[in-house]
C-alpha cells in the first residue's frame, strides 16, 4: 500500500477510543495497543489482540491502514529498515478471549480482512458494516451472547468458514442459502429447533456441526449437500431421519448420539461412511438392510440402546475395526465376529450375556473373538453324533430339576461346571437345585433375575470352586458376610439390587477381577473394594455416590475400567488424573460442572490429562 493512502492528521488529537474523553492516562496506556504491535501488523497484515482484557477495540486498530504511522514522522534516508511506505493491508484480525460487548462500524475501514476471530467475548450483535467485507473468508463468533444470526452475515458471499457455536441462536433464516462458498459451518450449542430447506443450497459444505441444539426434524433438502464429509447431530431431539440423508454419498462421519431414534437410519448411498455413532437412543433392531449399505464402515457405535440381537450379516462390514455395544440387551453375539480380522475392539459392558461367560467378556476383545471363533470350529453335536462320539446325551436319566421343562439338567451342570437358574422370578431357590450344588463343583453360578431378598444361605455350597457368581437383578438389601468364603471368585455381578454397602468380609476375595454394582443405593465407594488389589473392572454407575476418593482408586494397581456415570458427584478431584492405570473412566451424568462435557467427550486419556493439569503444585 503506498503512502498516498494515508490521511495526514486524521486523528486530530482525538482520544484513542473513537473520540471518547475522560479516560485517565493509566487507562489509556492499558487499553491502547502498543505501537510496536501495530508496526508489526502493518508489515505482516496480521494483528492478534487475544486475551488482553479489552472492553472495546481501540480506534487505532480500525484506522491502522488509514492513519499515518508514527515511524513516518522521523524519516531517515540512510535507514531503509523501516520501510513504512511498503505496509500491507490488514487481512487477519484476532480479538478472541476479551470482554468486548460490541464492535465499531469502523470495521469497514479494513476492507481487505479475510479472517475475523472474536470468539469468547460478550457480543450480542455484530456491526452491519461487516456486510461490506467482501474478502472475508473466515468468521469466528463462537462463545458469545448472540440470540439470532446477524443479517450482515448472510451478505458475506466469500465466506468459507463460519463458526457460531455456544451462543443462544434460535433461528437460521432462508437467507443462509446465499452462503454458497461455505465449506465449514459450526452452529452447535445453540437453541435451533429446525433448519430452513435452503440449507440444501450449501453444496460445498464439508463439515456441518449442528450438535447440542433442539432440532426435531431435518429438511429433505439436506440430501442435496453433496460436499458433506462430516455431519454432527449429537444431542438433539430427532426421532427419525429423512431418507434423503442416505443420499450423502461422500459422507464419512455421522454422529447421532443422544437423540430419540428408534430405528437405525437406512443410508442407501453412503458408500463412503467410515464412522456411525448412534449411541444413547432407543434403537431396538439392526436389520440386514442397514448393514448392506455400510461396506466402508470402520467404527459402529450403538451403545446405550435397546438392541437385543445382532444379525449374522454384521460380518458384511469387512472394514469394521471398532464395535461399541455397551449397555444394550444382547444375550449373545454372531459367531462370525470371531473371524473378522480387522475388528480390533468389541465393547460389551452392560449387556445381559447368557451364552458368553462373564469372565470371557471381562478379558476383552481378543478373548471374545477367540471364543466366538471356537464356536464355529466346534459345532454342537446332535443326539446321533453324540452317541457315535461316546458322549452321553444331556437328556439322560437324571432328568430336569428345578421346574418342569424350564429347569436345570444335572448332567449339563456336571459337564459344563455351570449352574444357571436365572430369570425364574422366584424368591426361594428349590431344594433340588441345592442338592446338585452339593454333589458337583461349579465354576459359574447364575441366580440373577429372580426375586431374592438375600443371598440364599445354601449359596455357600458353591463357594469352593465358584469363579463367576451372578446375583444381579434381585431385591437384595444386605449382602451376606458369607460372600467372603468365595475365595476363588473372579467376577461378581450384583447389579440392580438394593445394596447400600458391602460387607468387610469381601476383603478375602483377593482373586476378584471384576465387580458390577450398577443400579444400587450406594452413597459412597465401599472401602472394602480398595483391598482387592487384582480388581480390573469396577462398574458402579447409577448409584448415589457423592465423593470420589482418588488416592484409594490409585491404590488399585490394575484397575483399568471405572464407571461412575449417573451418580451424585459434585466435584471431580484433580488427583484422579494420576490414576494412569485407567483406560476407561466414565463420569458422564453427574451434577459436577467441570470437567465440561466437551472435555469428557474426548475420552479417558484427555480427561485424565486435563485433571492432572489442575493439581495444585
Amino acid at each position: 500500500m503506498s503512502s498516498g493512502n494515508f490521511r495526514r492528521g486524521g486523528r486530530g488529537g482525538r482520544a484513542p477510543f473513537g473520540g471518547r474523553s475522560g479516560l485517565n492516562d493509566s487507562t489509556q496506556k492499558e487499553s491502547t495497543v502498543p505501537a510496536a504491535m501495530l508496526k508489526a501488523a502493518r508489515s505482516s497484515g496480521q494483528l492478534n489482540l487475544s486475551n488482553r482484557g479489552l472492553q472495546e477495540v481501540p480506534e487505532s486498530v480500525w484506522r491502522i491502514n488509514t492513519d499515518l504511522p508514527e515511524e513516518s514522522k522521523n524519516v531517515n534516508l540512510n535507514n531503509t529498515d523501516d520501510r513504512w511506505w511498503e505496509q500491507v493491508d490488514l487481512t487477519k484480525l484476532i480479538l478472541a478471549s476479551n470482554q468486548l460487548v460490541s464492535l465499531s462500524e469502523d470495521i469497514k475501514l479494513l476492507p481487505a480482512l479475510t479472517v475475523i476471530d472474536v470468539h469468547d467475548n460478550n457480543l450480542s450483535s455484530l456491526p452491519d458494516a461487516i456486510r461490506d467485507l467482501v474478502n472475508l473468508q473466515k468468521l469466528n463468533i463462537s462463545h458469545n451472547k448472540l440470540t439470532s444470526l446477524p443479517e450482515c452475515v448472510y451478505h458475506l458471499g466469500s465466506l468459507k468458514t463460519f463458526l457460531a457455536s455456544h451462543n443462544q441462536i434460535k433461528e437460521i433464516t432462508d437467507r443462509v442459502g446465499g452462503l454458497t462458498f461455505i465449506e465449514e459451518f459450526d452452529i452447535s450449542h445453540n437453541e435451533l429447533t429446525m433448519l430452513p430447506r435452503q440449507i440444501g443450497y450449501l453444496g460445498r459444505v464439508m463439515k456441518l456441526n449442528l450438535s447440542e441444539n433442539k432440532i426435531r426434524e431435518l429438511p429433505l433438502e439436506i440430501g442435496a449437500m453433496d460436499g458433506l464429509r462430516f455431519l454432527d447431530l449429537n444431542h438433539n431431539c430427532l426421532s427419525e431421519l429423512p431418507a434423503a440423508v442416505g443420499d450423502l454419498k461422500y459422507l464419512e462421519q455421522l454422529y447421532l448420539r443422544h437423540n430419540k431414534l428408534t430405528d437405525l437410519p437406512l443410508l442407501k448411498e453412503c458408500k463412503s461412511l467410515k464412522e456411525l455413532h448412534v449411541g444413547n437412543n432407543a434403537i431396538q433392531k439392526i436389520s440386514v438392510d442397514n448393514l448392506q449399505c455400510l461396506s466402508a464402515l470402520s467404527v459402529l457405535d450403538i451403545r446405550d440402546n435397546k438392541v437385543a440381537e445382532l444379525p449374522d450379516e454384521i460380518t458384511l462390514l469387512e472394514q469394521l475395526q471398532r464395535l461399541d455395544l455397551t449397555n444394550n440387551d444382547l444375550s449373545t453375539l454372531p459367531n462370525g465376529l470371531g473371524l473378522m480380522t480387522k475388528l480390533k475392539s468389541i465393547v460389551l459392558t452392560g449387556n445381559p450375556m447368557k451364552k458368553i461367560r462373564n469372565d470371557i467378556v471381562m478379558r476383552g476383545t481378543n478373548a471374545i473373538k477367540k471364543y466366538l471363533a471356537s464356536r464355529i470350529e466346534e459345532p454342537e453335536l446332535n443326539g446321533n453324533q453324540a452317541e457315535k462320539s461316546g458322549v452321553k446325551s444331556s437328556q439322560g436319566a437324571s432328568g430336569v430339576i428345578g421346574g418342569s421343562g424350564d429347569g436345570v439338567d444335572p448332567f449339563a451342570v456336571a459337564t459344563s461346571r455351570t449352574l444357571d437358574y436365572s430369570n425364574k422370578s422366584v424368591s426361594v431357590i428349590p431344594d433340588d437345585i441345592w442338592d446338585v450344588l452339593s454333589k458337583h463343583e461349579v465354576h459359574i453360578l447364575n441366580l440373577g433375575k429372580n426375586a431374592l431378598t438375600e443371598m440364599p444361605p445354601n449359596t455357600v455350597l458353591a463357594a469352593e470352586g465358584c469363579k463367576d457368581l451372578t446375583l444381579g437383578f434381585n431385591r437384595i438389601q444386605v449382602l451376606s458376610k458369607e460372600i467372603g468364603l468365595f475365595m476363588k471368585l473372579q467376577n461378581l455381578d450384583l447389579r440392580n439390587n438394593l445394596l447400600s454397602d458391602l460387607p468387610p468380609e469381601m476383603a478375602s476375595l483377593q482373586l476378584l477381577q471384576g465387580i458390577i454394582l450398577s443400579h444400587n443405593r450406594l452413597k459412597k465407594l465401599p472401602p472394602v473394594l480398595f483391598q482387592l488389589k487384582k480388581l480390573e473392572s469396577l462398574l458402579i454407575n447409577d448409584n448415589q455416590i457423592s465423593d470420589v476418593d482418588a488416592m484409594a482408586i490409585k491404590s488399585l494397581p490394575v484397575l483399568s475400567v471405572l464407571n461412575l456415570q449417573n451418580n451424585d458427584i459434585m466435584q471431580v478431584p484433580p488427583e484422579l488424573g494420576n490414576c494412569t492405570q485407567l483406560r476407561s473412566c466414565l463420569l458422564e451424568g453427574n451434577p459436577f460442572r467441570i470437567p465440561r462435557p466437551a472435555i469428557l467427550a474426548k475420552g479417558t486419556d484427555a480427561v485424565l490429562d486435563w485433571l492432572r493439569g489442575r493439581i495444585p503444585t
